[in-house]
């Protein structure tokens, strides 16, 4: 059977994360269900990596089992047809031979926005609300250190396999104002579950006056899951863009 590659967007909000659950509801299963509508039965989808409750994505990587005789924009249409409006499919293209959306990433980029503008009843769910003003500088500073290879135990989950293997490459980190907002971009190899929400965490303690900027320095070198007491909240965060290839 053809193997179907598609690029979709969701809103995390009303989600308990990507993966299917027995007691709640995860965006893989409600793409699983619109899927079967097509197909008549079951069929598995597999994403290029999980997401966690409210977290969002605007370029998540999924592939799954195609049937002969449906075109890949009759697939797109169909989908986007059956699919609730906070998930939407953005391409689908045939995958070359071998391909598979997890094991085949070579890199992720992932955004994270937070802001001082408490007034905006629109954006609680898209963007995670400061209450003081953050300095950029030392946040700069700060994230220096947590680019290039490292074991990243000390910025991950406590829920983590502990087979798992905890060496992530940051490539880059960007961290810019845009009016009452602050993005933070990160691209690398891979991430641990929770670790770029604890990394925004540590960031934004630096940029309160909270830490040095070289406390995330000894937080990384500890690797220590205790290290690291921050994680920023997960409406803030979105999954942008996953790569493949070099």
């Amino acid at each position: 059977m053809m193997l179907m590659k598609a690029k979709i967007a969701y809103d995390g909000s009303n989600y308990a994360g990507w993966q299917k659950q027995i007691n709640a509801l995860g965006i893989q299963e409600v793409f699983e269900k619109a899927l079967e509508k097509i197909h008549h039965q079951p069929t598995e989808v597999v994403a290029s990596g999980r997401t966690d409750a409210k977290v969002h994505a605007m370029g998540q990587v999924v592939h799954f089992e195609a049937r002969s005789g449906i075109t890949c924009q009759q697939y797109q249409k169909a989908l986007n047809g059956i699919l609730p409006r906070d998930i939407r499919v953005l391409a689908c293209e045939e995958a070359k031979e071998g391909f598979h959306a997890r094991f085949s990433a070579t890199g992720k980029r992932y955004r994270y926005i937070c802001t001082t503008n408490q007034n905006d009843p629109f954006c609680f769910p898209y963007k995670s609300i400061v209450y003081e003003t953050l300095d950029i500088k030392p946040m700069r500073e700060a994230s220096q250190y947590l680019i290039g290879s490292h074991d990243f135990t000390s910025f991950s989950s406590h829920k983590i396999d502990p087979r798992k293997p905890r060496v992530k490459t940051i490539a880059s980190i960007e961290i810019n104002a845009h009016g009452d907002d602050i993005e933070f971009e990160f691209i690398g190899s891979g991430f641990l579950r929770y670790q770029v929400r604890m990394m925004v965490g540590a960031l934004m303690a630096v940029g309160r006056h909270k830490q040095e900027p070289e406390a995330l320095k000894r937080m990384l070198e500890a690797k220590d899951k205790h290290a690291c007491p921050y994680n920023a909240p997960p409406q803030g965060l979105y999954l942008m863009e996953v790569y493949y290839g070099r």
